[in-house]
């Protein structure tokens, strides 16, 4: 087995480390290592993280190749520092049952540009009417943990208190996306001045916050684990800490775009500023950083939602929602989170490698850059400062806000259990 050395990276931000790789597993940290044979990488500089875990990826296969496949997913996330990224259900078919999420943990395996986990759907055809096989998704060679109809909200409490009580017999939880569907029909942004001035339906700040209160209180009716996806709001944050102020076993994610963007974007209608949950106001984007800072909201998710280029090159309200993410993700948590002295880079290692990680129960990753464990690792320029340009995304898609911005960080090494995945920023 290849060996590899490390040398000089700041581990976590810390101060200059050396990191040797026998195989798949790291053997040795400290300073002035030395080994025969070794490929050398020098990371002066740089700072070493254990590799990102995403607990929201979408990676469209199978049914919608022409957004992303699981290759080409898999490469955006290589190439952002993700070493493991779970791949949502609402796939076509609906990755309902334990014969389509075995399909999709087989696809990540054969291209092996990170670990793919799938997660199941709650209910069948995410109708929200039946529950789907879940038992059966988690006993499957995919061995399903996190069960999800994102992109529509389990909206009937009776199933979610029945998705709840199933999945805590294995351990599993249930990812919530907190749309009340009454509340949000025919909205096109968030709901506020903004929305007012440009004549555009309203999606209001209670929609997500009366199921987040909704399904926090179910949880700890039933004892289980429940996940909040994509959490957008001020007042979202508040009920997530009450919550966990009386011991309720929730967890909750933001994405990077709410953690930057603001919905005064939207008065350019370009439909790439178009996402589910909306673009919220400055208020809530400032929320959002103090809580992921405060451990109230505890790990960033990419909700990577990749488009082809017809779906976006369109007029507003004919435009389908989401924004790449996967190869953003790390620049933008950078910006927003150690750039202004919110999270120091151990901060962002929980947040997004060993949180996301202990959720989902990936084995394996998450874990400490430290002998012994898995080399799962990514390195990081964060001297580095330049614009985005989405002509070089590994994505099939290329519906990123950040095209022409310019953000700090880049990502020029990834390991996957000691296998360079991604090499002076270009993929093995």
């Amino acid at each position: 087995m290849s060996k590899t050395l490390i040398r000089g990276a700041k581990l976590l931000g810390g101060e200059p480390q050396d990191v040797l790789i026998d195989g798949e597993t790291i053997i040795q940290v400290g300073a002035g290592l030395s080994a025969e044979g070794a490929e050398v990488v020098e990371a002066g500089g740089k700072v070493l993280l254990p590799g990102l875990v995403d607990l929201h990826t979408h990676l469209r296969e199978p049914g919608r190749e022409d957004s992303e496949t699981v290759l080409t997913g898999t490469r955006a996330a290589a190439s952002g520092g993700y070493t493991a990224v779970f791949a949502m259900a609402n796939t076509f078919p609906v990755a309902d049952t334990a014969g389509v999420v075995e399909q999709v943990w087989r696809l990540g395996k054969e291209h092996g540009y990170c670990d793919v986990r799938p997660i199941g759907a709650v209910t069948v055809g995410l109708e929200g009417q039946k529950l789907a096989e879940l038992g059966a998704m988690h006993e499957s060679a995919a061995g399903v943990t996190v069960f999800s109809d994102d992109g529509k909200c389990v909206h009937d409490a009776v199933i979610m208190r029945r998705a709840l009580e199933y999945v805590k017999a294995f351990d599993g939880v249930v990812a919530q996306h907190a749309q009340e569907p009454r509340l949000t029909e025919g909205a096109q942004m968030n709901e506020g001045v903004v929305s007012a001035e440009l004549g555009l339906g309203g999606w209001p700040a209670v929609a997500e916050e009366s199921v987040i209160a909704r399904d926090v209180l179910l949880a700890d009716h039933v004892g289980s684990r429940v996940h909040i996806c994509h959490l957008s709001t001020a007042g979202s944050v508040e009920i997530v800490r009450w919550a966990k102020s009386r011991g309720i076993r929730v967890t909750a994610e933001v994405t990077p775009h709410h953690l930057l963007l603001t919905d005064e974007l939207v008065r350019s209608y370009n439909p790439v500023y178009k996402v589910n949950p909306p673009l919220r106001t400055e208020r809530d984007v400032l929320a959002l950083r103090e809580a992921l800072a405060d451990g109230t909201i505890d790990i960033v998710a990419t909700d990577h939602a990749p488009h082809p280029h017809e779906d976006k090159d369109c007029e507003w309200a004919a435009a389908a929602m989401g924004m790449v993410g996967l190869e953003t993700a790390l620049s933008v948590v950078q910006e927003t989170m150690v750039d202004t002295g919110l999270l120091d880079w151990a901060g962002v290692a929980d947040r997004m490698s060993h949180a996301p990680a202990r959720i989902g129960r990936a084995e394996g990753h998450g874990r400490p850059v430290s002998a012994g464990e898995p080399a799962n690792l990514t390195l990081v320029d964060t001297a580095y400062r330049g614009p985005v340009d989405p002509a070089g995304f590994a994505s099939r898609s290329r519906n990123t806000p950040y095209e022409g911005r310019e953000l700090p960080g880049r990502v020029t090494h990834t390991w996957l259990r000691g296998k360079a995945t991604l090499v002076d920023g270009k993929l093995t």
